[in-house]
């Protein structure tokens, strides 16, 4: 995961032991059984966006992912969903995602909704702990790695976990939708 060269130190301990570095719907989540492998480091604020947390700490790019929050009106109501892509790829939200959802029109949820909605910081959305009954779109190159590097619910923590159990929760389903 990590390269020689890393300028700064991550430490990863087991979730289950630093709960309280995650948001709250994620660490219940993870309380409650999901990503039992996982674990999750600390990371500066400033440098948690993908391309600056990779740099800053000598990671390699390939296998971190990026969680997007989409959403559709139908019946009155807003519908949400979650996309997880690798940070090298583009989540497909013009075909493959609105196809998938059976929506005519799709957006990207603004950041105040989302955190909002998912008592998670934008910039940290994971897919551990989102409200039930939210689809959560994980493409096939994400669920494949053994290790893939996530948010943690907050800027300051990332999660690295096996791809395989982003995919179990009831509503995660292995679908091709990066571009």
């Amino acid at each position: 995961m990590a390269k020689n060269d890393s300028t700064l130190p991550l430490t990863w301990n087991a979730l289950l032991d630093s709960l309280d570095l995650l948001a709250r719907p994620t660490a219940e989540a993870a309380r409650a059984g999901a990503v039992p492998s996982a674990r999750v480091a600390t990371v500066e604020d400033h440098l948690a966006d993908t391309a600056a947390f990779c740099a800053a700490y000598g990671v390699e790019e390939s296998p971190t992912a990026n969680c997007v929050i989409v959403k559709r009106r139908g019946g009155g109501q807003d519908i949400h969903a979650a996309v997880l892509v690798l940070a090298s790829d583009r989540a497909d939200v013009n075909r493959a995602v609105k196809k998938h959802l059976g929506a005519s029109r799709l957006s990207f949820a603004r950041h105040e909704d989302t955190e909002e909605l998912t008592g998670m910081t934008s910039g940290g959305v994971t897919p551990v702990g989102l409200p039930d009954g939210w689809p959560v779109l994980i493409d096939p190159a994400v669920a494949a790695l053994d290790e893939v590097l996530i948010g943690g619910g907050v800027r300051t923590a990332k999660i690295i976990a096996p791809g395989r159990e982003l995919a179990e929760p009831p509503g995660a389903e292995v679908v091709p939708v990066a571009q």
